[in-house]
Order: C-alpha cells, then sequence, then structure tokens
C-alpha cells in the first residue's frame, strides 16, 4: 500500500508542479498576447507583470470568520497526512523473497510469505501456542523475524519460546540454508471468560 500511495503522491506533486510552471511559463513569456488566445477569466498570471497571490487574493477573506479556522484545518490535515506518510517510510517494510542457497553458484527465491506461513504452522502445532503471527523483515540474504504468539493459559513463556527457537526458527533456518535467523519474540495471552465455580 505505501508504495501505490508513493506512486500516487508523486504523480499528483508532479502535476501539480507541471500546471503551475506551464501557467507561470504562460503569463511570464505572454503568449495568449503572442499567439492570440483568450485564456479563463479565473487565470492566475494575465502577463509578465502579475504576481502568483496579487493584493486582492492576499485580503480577500480576512475579514470572513470562516477564513482562519479553515487555513488552520486545512493546514494541520496537510501535516497529519505527511507525518503519516514519512513514518511509512521509516517503517520495516515486509520481506518478498528470501535468497535460498542451492548449492550449485545460484541462488533460489523463497517467498517471504511462504516462510512466514510454514513458520507460523510449526509455531501453532506446538503446545500452548494457540495463535502465532510471523512477519519477515530484512533484507533477502538475511531476513529477520518477528514473532508474535497468544499463549494458552497453561502454557509457560519460556518453554514456549524455546521451542519455537529449537524447532520452528531451526526448521526454517535449515530449510533456507540460512547461517542464522534472528527473531523477535512477543508474547501474548488468549483472552479466556473465568469460569464459574459451584
Amino acid at each position: 500500500m505505501v508504495r501505490t500511495v508513493n506512486r500516487v503522491l508523486l504523480g499528483l506533486i508532479g502535476a501539480g508542479l507541471f500546471a503551475l510552471g506551464a501557467a507561470v511559463l504562460l503569463g511570464g513569456l505572454d503568449l495568449q498576447r503572442r499567439w492570440d488566445f483568450e485564456v479563463p477569466t479565473w487565470w492566475p498570471f494575465r502577463g509578465p507583470r502579475d504576481v502568483v497571490i496579487g493584493a486582492e487574493g492576499r485580503t480577500r477573506f480576512q475579514d470572513d470568520w470562516w477564513w482562519w479556522p479553515v487555513v488552520i484545518a486545512v493546514l494541520s490535515l496537510l501535516l497529519i497526512l505527511l507525518l503519516w506518510w514519512l513514518l511509512s517510510q521509516l517503517r520495516r517494510h515486509h520481506l518478498a523473497v528470501t535468497l535460498v542457497d542451492s548449492d550449485d553458484g545460484e541462488s533460489a527465491r523463497l517467498l517471504g510469505s511462504a516462510l512466514e506461513t510454514a513458520l507460523s504452522a510449526e509455531a501453532e502445532a506446538t503446545d500452548g501456542i494457540a495463535q502465532s503471527h510471523v512477519r519477515l523483515t530484512g533484507r533477502p540474504t538475511r531476513p529477520v523475524a518477528r514473532v508474535n504468539l497468544e499463549l494458552e493459559a497453561h502454557a509457560e513463556p519460556a518453554k514456549a519460546v524455546q521451542q519455537l527457537s529449537r524447532q520452528a526458527l531451526r526448521h526454517a533456518r535449515e530449510s533456507a540454508s540460512l547461517s542464522s535467523l534472528p527473531a523477535t519474540v512477543c508474547l501474548r495471552t488468549v483472552r479466556h471468560r473465568a469460569h464459574r465455580v459451584a
């Protein structure tokens, strides 16, 4: 999704800058007079002496009560959107492909989602783990796993992490021929209703 937002945002910014540049160029070179054509009445630049925003445009709405709240709201919304976009750029992205050494000088490609699914399925087969969610980040040759585990009420956290490390993570590391597969594990317990005792 972030990639799509980046493309749309860059496209809109590019189109806006192109339109603004064309409008300034049209007015600055006085092309409507030289080429003898009319521009719409709302067109901001009508000749080489025109400015981007004239005195009338700057002061038109200053006395209206709604002007400053609208300006502040629009600028706040723009700031929030830009901060969201910046944070989404800094966030670690999902690893699409992991490179597997096939011992013949070539590297095979393993889908990151396939490795995530296998890790998650093996983790859930472990006693005491109700659900797991695995996300791979990092580089294709050095992936990093982020594992979220939901533990049953009877599960021991230390034992669950040890079993995850000795079984699921080790099997994933060996099957993908990785020298290491560092992992961050987050633990939660499954919520359940309290049992009534008669």
